[in-house]
């Protein structure tokens, strides 16, 4: 699923540009695992003084984005401005926006896959670090020492790519590293809630954090925000608090929600896949069957078995 994200990613960004978009892709070792690149946001996202918002969108990869310019960064109940200069460690697990407020524009970005990272030689598990824990905030102000400490960074990134280094990989990955523990030793940029968006803005990420799990396209792909509590935790709001808003926008409580959404897709699996019962009951959280049948049983008066039939 992550190299698929790549390349909607890549392809977003190039258009019709095919050659281009093969260099792109071709950046990364047969030998090696995981994708990783860096960009000069001037480059992808801005044409003079056009001002390009960075939507919503499914992000299964994770990125780190050096911004110089003022700009907006809204997630969950919260909105951050960058003032100045500022980064964001962005993970697939927070969906976010931020939105130029200036065409005075620069900066660099990284994207990489979880893969390149647990390829190290002391095997980082990233969602184990600190600056990618669901309540951990991941935009930081930069003072001008900072900022040009990070631009360093990146820019042995963007000459090590290009060099014939036979571990020029390896050593990506400690530059890459480097700059996640630089990153978090910043203190969090302070942020401020605004209530008349916040509610459609969760709402929005919700949806958006559910929607993303599916659809179910293999035995081994699981689904991993299951419970109201999953959600809340990777919105860093309180589960209260989210079902008080998906009440007032929806009219559902977060766990019906969630439900009907798991027993749509437990539907089309039964419909258009051949995997068993056991099979499909894993790939949507159940640990036992008897959950599932229940559960399943429960929404439609069959069991998955004569629904299938």
């Amino acid at each position: 699923m992550e190299n698929l994200s790549i390349k909607e990613f890549y392809k977003e960004m190039c258009g019709n540009n095919s050659t281009l978009l093969d260099e792109f892709l071709g950046n990364k070792s047969s030998n090696d695992w995981g994708h990783f690149n860096v960009f000069d946001i001037m480059n992808f996202y801005y044409s003079g003084s056009k001002k390009t918002e960075m939507t919503y969108n499914r992000r299964l990869y994770y990125k780190i984005s050096l911004i110089k310019g003022k700009n907006l960064v809204e997630y969950a109940d919260k909105t951050v401005l960058i003032d100045k200069q500022g980064i964001l460690f962005a993970t697939p697990k927070i969906p976010y926006r931020y939105t130029p407020q200036s065409s005075e524009q620069a900066g660099l970005f990284c994207l990489f896959t979880p893969e390149f990272l647990s390829k190290s030689k002391i095997g980082f598990l990233i969602d184990e670090l600190p600056i990618y824990q669901p309540n951990s905030d991941f935009v930081y102000q930069l003072n001008d020492e900072q900022y040009l400490e990070m631009e360093a960074i990146f820019k042995k990134m963007e000459a090590e790519l290009s060099s014939d280094y036979a571990f020029k990989y390896d050593l990506l990955r400690n530059y890459l590293l480097q700059l996640i523990h630089t990153g978090q030793k910043l203190k969090p940029t302070e942020s401020q809630t605004h209530a008349t968006n916040a509610a459609s803005r969760i709402a929005s990420l919700f949806i958006e954090l559910l929607e993303r799990q599916f659809p179910i396209e293999h035995e081994s792909q699981v689904v991993q925000l299951k419970t109201p509590i999953d959600f809340a935790q990777t919105l860093n709001v309180h589960t209260n608090h989210l079902n008080k808003v998906l009440k007032e926008t929806t009219g559902k409580s977060t766990t019906e929600i969630i439900h009907g959404r798991i027993a749509e897709e437990a539907k089309l699996l039964l419909k258009k896949t051949p995997w068993n019962v056991s099979e499909i009951a894993f790939a949507l959280g159940f640990e036992e069957v008897a959950h599932f049948s229940n559960f399943f049983k429960k929404r439609t008066a069959l069991s998955p078995l004569k629904y299938r039939n």
